[in-house]
């Protein structure tokens, strides 16, 4: 089996990729980027990496009920913080 094809080497390296892009942001903020647009790109990545985790490492994709119920709860989460974020900067 090549390593391309491997679920959890691909989810591994989109884990990976999305770790950096967070770091990118994080230090976009001292390079002048609003503080707000980068802390919701950083949630937003947290949430994408959250269901990289429960889909592919934790095999929730073969329970979709749980893995549906899973994603609208930290979908749910993730929009309070961002709320909570977002709104003393406006």
């Amino acid at each position: 089996m090549s390593l391309l094809h491997d679920r959890l080497i691909r989810s591994w390296a989109w884990l990976l990729i999305m770790s950096l892009a967070s770091t990118v942001a994080a230090f976009s903020v001292s390079a002048g980027l609003a503080g707000p647009f980068a802390g919701s790109v950083i949630l937003l990545l947290a949430y994408l990496k959250a269901r990289v985790v429960l889909a592919q490492y934790l095999g929730l994709s073969a329970a979709p009920f749980w893995y549906r119920g899973f994603k609208l709860v930290i979908g749910g989460y993730m929009l309070l913080l961002l709320s909570l974020y977002v709104i003393p900067n406006l």
